[in-house]
């Protein structure tokens, strides 16, 4: 079974507005509401590829109730912990010009709620796996990634990770089976610059070899991503596409990473899928499809570098 787990779930109020007016009363042209947060997002897109899986995390209040409802209505398991607090309000504003985010502030997470949720990932087994995404609430220490990798590694359970900052420093300690940076996190994880592709294969084969992470996979937007790991170097092209929605397009990523490996044990073809559904998403007003991944499948170009 896969299990997502996303400690900072939030729900996604997403208006459309015509041409903002900072301090003006703006009226909206849209808006909807839908069950957000990076594990999550990844949820919902294995679902549909076909996937079954679990989404862990914490949960509170009405705002929580939404997530699990909304989770229930599209027969995506869930097993959260509870909290008192109400989950997080994140309202993103699309106008003619830009997109606009405001995140609201995350419940506090207690020690036990904390216990809970290991407790749940301490039953897990070799023949699982996890998915570590998103951000940390304020009341977690941001060590909290590297402890649960640590621990899954033990049962021999393999974690793929996506977050950045001081979270990511951290959990790479641990040997994440897999991780999804940017460019600039990339280089915020040695402190040192990126000009071309060779410094991302440089600091990206430190991560495969000094940290042993077996797969790393690079994003670059629209210059597409570079994958380090055992089956060797690639380089793969973007498709062309005008991008209408980034929110969920890192997340399609992992989430087709995912679903091509389990498929066909080949990184080559994961990454090449990985890229496809983060490009489609970025396409797209929502999340992608598999039809819609598949579509631009043809377009990403894998090159072997080494």
């Amino acid at each position: 079974m896969i299990y997502t787990v996303t400690l900072n779930p939030a729900i996604d109020y997403v208006v459309q507005v015509g041409n903002f007016k900072a301090g003006k009363v703006n009226r909206s042209k849209a808006d909807y509401k839908e069950a957000g947060g990076k594990g999550i997002n990844v949820s919902r897109v294995l679902d549909r590829f076909g996937v079954s899986s679990t989404a862990l995390g914490f949960v509170g209040g009405f705002t929580g109730k939404f997530i699990t409802d909304y989770l229930t209505s599209k027969n995506i398991h869930h097993q959260f912990v509870e909290l008192k607090e109400d989950t997080r309000i994140n309202v993103k504003m699309k106008s003619e010009a830009e997109e606009t985010e405001m995140n609201g502030v995350s419940p506090t997470i207690e020690d036990n709620h904390y216990q809970e949720l290991l407790d749940q990932l301490k039953g897990l087994s070799s023949d699982d796996i996890v998915v570590l995404a998103g951000s940390l609430p304020q009341s977690l220490s941001n060590s909290a990634y590297r402890e649960m990798v640590a621990m899954l590694n033990e049962k021999g359970v393999p974690t793929i990770l996506d977050t950045s900052g001081a979270p990511l420093t951290e959990a790479i300690q641990a040997s994440p089976a897999f991780i999804k940076p940017n460019h600039h996190e990339l280089a915020d994880l040695f402190d040192e610059e990126i000009i071309n592709d060779e410094d991302i294969i440089s600091l990206a084969k430190r991560l495969h070899t000094e940290q042993q992470i077996e797969h790393v996979l690079v994003s670059m937007a629209k210059d597409g991503a570079i994958y380090v790991g055992s089956a060797g170097v690639f380089k793969l092209s973007a498709p062309e596409g005008h991008a209408v929605h980034s929110v969920g397009a890192g997340d399609s990523a992992v989430a087709g990473f995912i679903y091509k490996w389990q498929e066909t044990n080949n990184a080559r073809e994961a990454a090449q899928f990985a890229v496809a559904a983060g490009s489609a998403t970025a396409f797209s007003k929502t999340l992608c499809t598999k039809a819609e991944v598949e579509a631009l499948l043809p377009q990403v170009v894998v090159q072997k570098v080494e």
